[in-house]
């Protein structure tokens, strides 16, 4: 067994297998870059070494700086979590060349399986149903335009050396094709150093589900089940979960043989996954085969009871595994959520900054529930335009699929992240949805459920008296405090939520209270030991838990919880009534200027001073955090200034362009 590890990556992942590597008694060594200085991974590590610039192409993608520091530190193995170099075959023969371990798969079997294009070969000779395409490289525009008019519509254009959603467009039509090929290269260039794309069927209101698989170098491989992940955006993962809820026993088994016979078929050694595009009647098409471990692997080890880290590891070292195809059982259901730094209300952008709050749930076991947060962040540290906008992964486990659910549910409301825009409400609304709660999921739920984008909704009914509820007693303790007389003995009080309303008496001392919202209605019981600052409100109503996310914003309560947001004001029924003479800020027509939806850099310009445009025509390219995004007109105009030029970092809401 290894004595000291390298791992040649950041964030999340690095501070997982830093975890798993402490309890195994392996030393760590991190790498970091300049804007990685201070980064928590560079703090949990036995070691850490400088690599370069804030750039990965300067730091986490240049192999001769991983293979030094691993010189300067007597590293023996390198773990390359995911992204970055992780399905690099020419950095696994680097590592060997220079006498250290890869834990990973071998190169040959990168190569087989990271090349998309290779892959779709093997999966044919191996028996393994593939969706129909061209498998093959496609030259220019025109080529996949004729490619796709073969096919027929909609089609799938993909980076053959891609991953996580990058360079992946769907066309619907000729036009769609040749911009998708435009970007996907464009992209596919940036993130992987490789321009290749090729083009597939896009199946109509797929769901998509993988499976894991792991082998050793002794010829031992099994599947441990699938994971669904069929929520996403822009093809990037949001939700994830396993078991799936379409498949039955049947089906899982089908899809693992398959998986197994393909990675038999390379000699796989490590852990990887399979991935399938499913219809909805339960047919299954190989996607491709991602050679590392993968984003969503904790739902995997907590239904299996695996470390999948600690298994790479053990493999890499030489150890023939120890888990057999008939011992692999899956236990309960778990689910989990992705924490980006974005913006849903603005088509999810990514947000910069810093963390002046981060405060995440309380991980551990209880009550059968079982709550994990795999982070690379902490308060007070930077979130970055150089890379991934991934803050954290929440991950519950229960029995059941909808105890499971219920656990990500409180968990959720009771992360509070402040600084930056983030994706908290929208994943507490997903979580939350009928269609979610039914198990009727497809890669366009996300589009279909929410077409105008997402708001957070001011909330009704139950929730909203829940959160009267709140609001009062906060302001019965904070009253008290303040040492108002009798503000912690009955008094009323108007509670504004929004445009509503509602008379408040509350009764009671600290901790615990008795809140009534109006003659008729039964009180409510509420109780929590809440102190004011927390960012997060934790309690029962009426001998029911729930959590609710508490800022303070401009003499008002900003309350968040369930995907839905609120503004509370508690006061004597003399400040309502002036309440309603206060006048409305108007928000400013921004219609005659360009500005960035997002931190980013301005990578094409595709108009020019004094042209016209029109409506949906494509006025300039951006990219932040791996991602590029075409800015289009939203409405007719002539271009009357241009204020930036390629390669300009511009701040959200910079003015890029004015239109006359």
């Amino acid at each position: 067994m290894f004595s000291k590890i390298l791992i040649a990556n950041r964030g999340e992942i690095a501070c997982r297998i830093i975890k798993t590597a402490r309890r195994m008694g392996i030393k760590t060594v991190a790498v970091y870059s300049d804007a990685d200085e201070r980064a928590l991974h560079v703090r949990m590590a036995d070691e850490a070494v400088h690599i370069g610039a804030a750039p990965a192409s300067e730091s986490y993608l240049v192999i001769d700086k991983i293979v030094d520091a691993c010189r300067r530190t007597g590293a023996q193995a390198v773990h390359p979590g995911y992204g970055f170099l992780s399905e690099r075959a020419a950095f696994a023969r680097a590592l060997n060349a220079a006498g250290i371990v890869f834990i990973g798969p071998n190169p040959d079997a990168m190569d087989a399986m990271g090349d998309k294009i290779e892959s779709k070969k093997r999966a044919l000779a191996a028996g393994v149903s593939t969706v129909p395409g061209h498998v093959g490289v496609i030259r220019d525009a025109a080529h996949a335009i004729e490619i796709a008019d073969e096919i027929g519509y909609p089609v799938m254009i993909k980076a053959s050396a891609g991953g996580g959603g990058k360079g992946m467009r769907v066309a619907w039509s000729a036009a769609e094709a040749a911009e998708g090929f435009a970007r996907s290269t464009s992209e596919a260039a940036s993130s992987f150093g490789d321009d290749r794309v090729f083009v597939e069927k896009f199946i109509v209101e797929p769901r998509h589900i993988e499976i894991q698989v792991l082998g050793d170098k002794h010829g031992s491989i099994v599947y441990l089940g699938e994971r669904e992940c069929s929520i996403q955006r822009r093809n990037q993962k949001v939700l994830e979960e396993a078991p799936s809820p379409l498949l039955d026993d049947e089906t899982r088994r089908r899809m693992g043989e398959q998986a197994v016979a393909l990675a038999r078929a390379v000699n796989y050694d490590s852990a990887g996954t399979v991935e399938f595009v499913c219809g909805q009647d339960k047919s299954f098409y190989f996607l491709e085969m991602n050679t590392r471990l993968q984003v969503e692997h904790p739902v995997t080890e907590l239904v299996t009871g695996i470390d999948l880290v600690e298994q790479m590891i053990r493999v890499a070292s030489g150890e023939p595994l120890a888990l057999r195809q008939q011992d692999i059982r899956l236990d309960g259901w778990a689910v989990e959520s992705r924490v980006y730094a974005e913006d849903p209300t603005r088509n999810f952008m990514p947000s910069t900054g810093r963390l002046t709050t981060y405060r995440p749930p309380a991980e551990g076991v209880l009550d059968g529930r079982t709550v994990r947060n795999d982070t690379g962040v902490f308060e007070g540290g930077e979130i970055s335009i150089y890379y991934d906008p991934m803050i954290a992964k929440l991950v519950t486990h229960a029995p059941t699929r909808a105890e499971a659910i219920a656990a990500q549910v409180y968990a959720l409301d009771a992360f509070a992240i402040d600084g930056i825009r983030h994706n908290l409400a929208f994943l507490a609304a997903l979580m939350r949805h009928p269609r979610w709660h039914a198990g009727q999921l497809s890669t366009a739920f996300i589009a279909e459920e929410f077409k105008g984008g997402f708001v957070p909704g001011e909330p009704d009914g139950g929730t909203a008296r829940r959160l009267a509820a709140v609001a009062a007693s906060i302001d019965a303790l904070t009253g008290a405090r303040l040492g108002r007389s009798g503000h912690s003995a009955a008094r009323r009080r108007v509670v504004l939520m929004g445009d509503s309303a509602c008379e408040v008496t509350v009764d009671g001392q600290r901790g615990r209270w008795t809140v009534r919202l109006d003659e008729a209605a039964a009180p409510l019981e509420v109780v929590s030991d809440w102190t004011p600052g927390a960012p997060v409100w934790l309690g029962s109503i009426d001998n029911e838990p729930i959590a609710v996310q508490v800022r303070r914003v401009d003499g008002a309560l900003l309350l968040a919880h369930a995907g839905k947001q609120v503004e509370a004001r508690v006061v004597s029924p003399r400040e309502a009534a002036l309440l309603a003479f206060m006048p409305t800020q108007q928000v400013a027509d921004g219609g005659s200027q360009l500005r960035s939806p997002m931190p980013a850099r301005v990578i094409a310009i595709s108009t020019e001073v004094g042209q016209a445009v029109a409506v949906g025509d494509a006025l300039c390219v951006v990219e932040a955090m791996k991602m590029e995004v075409t800015l289009s007109a939203e409405r007719a105009g002539m271009v009357s200034r241009i204020n930036v030029d390629c390669g300009d970092l511009l701040a959200i809401d910079a003015v890029i362009m004015e239109f006359e």
